[in-house]
């Protein structure tokens, strides 16, 4: 194998493009990564109720499709594939209590990203579902199961965006119909 077969290699594991850890689709059932899931649920509620007034919700099926697909795989190639697998690599893994150095840096830079479009709590708003992002990304060694719950995250933002936008239907009423 060539020296430049061996550095593509090493770049795709390091930025975690390969399948996830375990084989398969084991990881699908992942407890963290259901339970990431299963949480969001009454945050999609309490934000509806607290903030349904001035939530928006994508407009077309367009914006639907960059909120849902284009937005997570952009954010998670670049902040935990490129950023986070390399930070990983340099930081040699070191923690800071129960999250890497790596995770909190990229963490930093991901609620940074969103100051440039978004009000400060709004942005701040995004650091705990980026450290469960990263977290992901290194239990399960790919960036995969990160962009399948951002991917999740934000189509469920949508719904109750839209839910709370929809006229004398309160949110917990739509969500249960």
């Amino acid at each position: 194998m060539s020296e430049r077969s061996v550095w593509a290699l090493q770049l795709v594991d390091e930025c975690g493009l390969r399948s996830p850890r375990p084989g398969g689709r084991a990881w699908l059932v992942d407890r963290h990564l259901l339970g990431a899931v299963l949480l969001a649920l009454p945050a999609w509620i309490a934000l509806g109720l607290a903030f349904g007034d001035r939530l928006r919700s994508p407009a077309d099926w367009w914006a639907w499709l960059s909120l849902v697909l284009v937005q997570p795989a952009a954010e998670e190639l670049i902040f935990r594939g490129l950023l986070q697998g390399q930070l990983l690599r340099l930081s040699e893994g070191r923690r800071l209590g129960p999250v890497t150095q790596a995770n909190l840096a990229v963490t930093a830079a991901f609620a940074a990203l969103h100051l440039l479009n978004q009000p400060v709590m709004w942005a701040l708003a995004v650091v705990v579902p980026s450290l469960v992002f990263g977290h992901l990304r290194e239990r399960l060694g790919s960036v995969w199961p990160a962009f399948l719950v951002h991917a999740i995250y934000n189509g469920g933002f949508g719904v109750a965006a839209w839910l709370a936008s929809r006229p004398g239907q309160p949110l917990a009423m739509g969500l249960i119909s």
